[in-house]
């Protein structure tokens, strides 16, 4: 097994090593660290990358960092918007210190916080979710994921996700619909998907 199959684990088993990485986000360049353990250990994943790339930064208001891993997403949200609040969610708790970590380096703690979902206050709501979801967990779990996460957007809401063609982005947009949730393809980019969900 890789370490990158671990990246999903509550506690991954391989040993612990941090490595920086240098993210291009909407224009910035940050400088983070990544782990042994965590997705995308040492780099920005192609799926996160097209996220930047193909989207504005949200405005303001309460955000959720939807499977946070190192912390990329909700990081760049919290350096480059003022106005922001974001939470960041993971279950590897390596993935939930190496965020926290970063915040302290961004000097952004005071509106970013990453947690386990024990963690995260079961009745907070948010105005957007950011995602590159965990599709690598299987289609029961992720969808179990989302219909946990989803219904705290509030309404006029929204989440914005990039997922991978041949990992079943058209056929989850297709079950987001048929969840409630209209849902449009913002982006198409070197076999991702860039998906806009909203809460009508």
């Amino acid at each position: 097994m890789t370490e990158d199959e671990h990246y999903f684990s509550a506690d991954p088993s391989v040993a612990f090593e941090r490595i920086p990485v240098e993210a291009e986000v909407w224009g910035t360049t940050l400088h983070l660290t990544s782990g042994s353990g965590v997705f995308a250990k040492g780099r920005l994943d192609i799926g996160t990358a097209i996220l930047f790339r193909e989207t504005e930064p949200p405005t303001a208001g309460r955000i959720l960092d939807l499977g946070c891993g190192y912390g990329v997403i909700g990081l760049a949200i919290a350096a480059l918007v003022p106005g922001a609040d974001v939470t960041a969610v993971d279950v590897n708790e390596r993935a939930v210190m190496l965020a926290n970590d970063n915040a302290v380096a961004l000097q952004v703690t005071d509106r970013y916080r990453a947690a386990t979902p024990a963690g995260i206050d079961p009745s907070a709501t948010y105005e957007e979710i950011w995602s590159n979801p965990p599709i690598r967990i299987g289609k029961e779990a992720l969808h179990d994921l989302l219909l946990t996460w989803l219904p705290r957007v509030r309404p006029g809401g929204r989440a914005v996700m990039v997922v991978g063609k041949n990992l079943g982005a058209d056929s989850l947009q297709r079950w987001l619909i048929e969840q409630g949730y209209p849902t449009t393809r913002l982006a198409s980019a070197k076999g991702f998907r860039v998906l806009e969900s909203l809460r009508t």
